[in-house]
């Protein structure tokens, strides 16, 4: 076993390999639904299942993954959750039919769902906390690449290869991470942790899923109105019971409790909106550059590898500005310059040059880069180590539900503004991207109620420095 303290980063870096497997695999598939398809003897919209399959496994599973630490252990869960991973990539690209690919995804999510909140309390638990930031700035590069990477690796694979392929790449990535767990990770775990609180988990599952799943279904012109609304209503009916059961049972999935350390509750609300944001900026801009614009999907892919050199690029640059400024300062500023930079992607035209698209959406991955740090550093700040687990994982369900709430959102507003059965127009986009501009701006305003002191001891920022 490595000693974390002697080789602090060598943690964070294993964790960032099983962070970029899972970012990345959640997004490349979008772009080989077509040739999916054709091989499924299916259409894209019916092999949707598959992305939103995975995606509600994890908002449902990824609650419990706090709870399986404290039982079983950080590098048993990790491990196990990455061998899963692996497993289900195999048989994704060895389905022959929708069916068995979807139950695949499924596997794939359960996955998936313990890799990010476990390998995030991994992170915090194997540094000091004057380390936290440069940890977390490991961890959240990988996360954001794979995002970014995705469609354009999927639709290169897709196009010179096979779209079984996509899923064959993820195998020697999973073993090497099973390797390296099983010889870096320590296997800690909280004493006397107590039964799993099934029926918090069953309600908490059930209200994320049917939201996320009847924000999913507005969009399709085919689905009756009643079925959203039958969705809808009951996610916000049966997460009102599942908050009432976390109120009254000690040792709940939910920990409501932590909603009273002023840090992680404030981040926890302004990181909504910023996830909402970013995963509706994720969605747009691909469509804004292929439809709107009429580029070629490998154009479209080659232009958003400008965000990810900017995200790579404040990896080293993020620790000495928090140093200089404050996370409170740094949250505030870089979340309005963020929103601005948002604001900018509207006044695109299919005129726009090449380089002043890439020179935005380089700054664009900048800003988000820093933002994610920040967020993902601080909310941890005043949380011991008891209640490390109950935190990350509340967190990563908020982050889940956020990125796929903007995604929706999205989507939804590009579809009022378009109007059914319309190909949407350039000026359409632009409405889009003002309204979430102005989401993430207001992202910014919980910021405000930060101390100016928060996470001095995790920056190293001090008052006049």
């Amino acid at each position: 076993m490595i000693a974390a303290s002697k080789q602090p980063m060598i943690v964070p870096m294993v964790v960032a390999t099983a962070f970029f497997l899972e970012n990345f695999d959640g997004t490349v598939v979008t772009t080989a639904l077509p040739a999916m398809a054709i091989s499924f003897q299916s259409t894209p919209v019916e092999l949707s299942i598959g992305v939103t399959a995975y995606m509600l496994t994890v908002a449902i599973f990824i609650s419990v993954s706090g709870w399986l630490v404290d039982r079983y252990g950080a590098r048993t869960v990790f491990r196990g959750a990455i061998a899963l991973f692996t497993l289900a990539s195999i048989l994704c690209g060895l389905s022959e039919t929708l069916v068995q690919f979807t139950l695949a995804r499924i596997l794939q999510g359960i996955g998936g769902a313990m890799m990010v909140p476990v390998g995030r309390l991994i992170v915090l638990r194997s540094v000091e906390k004057k380390q936290f930031v440069r940890a977390m700035s490991f961890v959240t590069v990988p996360s954001v690449l794979g995002q970014v990477l995705g469609p354009p690796v999927g639709g290169f694979i897709t196009t010179y290869f096979s779209w079984k392929w996509i899923f064959f790449l993820n195998v020697p990535i999973g073993i090497l991470g099973i390797v390296l767990v099983t010889v870096v990770i320590e296997n800690f775990r909280q004493p006397d942790t107590p039964r799993l609180d099934w029926t918090g988990f069953l309600l908490t599952g059930a209200s994320i899923g049917c939201l996320m799943y009847g924000l999913d279904l507005i969009v399709r012109t085919t689905v009756n109105q009643t079925a959203i609304l039958i969705f809808i209503g009951a996610g916000i009916a049966v997460g009102a019971i599942a908050l009432l059961h976390a109120r009254r049972r000690a040792n709940a999935i939910i920990d409501l409790s932590l909603l009273k350390v002023p840090t992680f509750s404030i981040l926890l609300l302004g990181g909504l909106g910023f996830r909402m944001s970013v995963g509706a900026v994720g969605f747009l801009l691909p469509l804004q550059m292929q439809v709107g614009f009429g580029m070629t999907a490998f154009a479209s892919g080659a232009l958003t590898l400008f965000v990810a050199v900017g995200t790579f690029m404040m990896k080293t640059a993020g620790p000495p500005i928090l140093r200089r400024f404050g996370f409170r300062s740094v949250l505030i500023a870089n979340g309005v310059i963020g929103a601005v930079s948002i604001l900018v992607y509207a006044f695109f035209t299919p005129s726009t040059s090449f380089l002043i698209i890439a020179i935005v959406l380089f700054c664009g991955g900048l800003f988000r880069s820093l933002q994610f740090t920040s967020i993902n550093t601080v909310a941890y700040a005043d949380i011991p180590p008891s209640r490390m687990s109950s935190a990350t994982s509340l967190a990563s369900t908020a982050d889940r539900f956020g990125i796929g709430a903007g995604v929706s959102m999205s989507a939804i507003l590009l579809h009022l503004v378009t109007g059914p059965g319309k190909t949407a127009a350039p000026v359409d986009f632009q409405i889009v991207f003002f309204e979430v501009a102005v989401l993430a701006m207001i992202s910014t305003l919980p910021f405000l109620r930060l101390e100016r002191n928060a996470g001095t001891e995790l920056s190293g920022h001090r008052q006049g420095g």
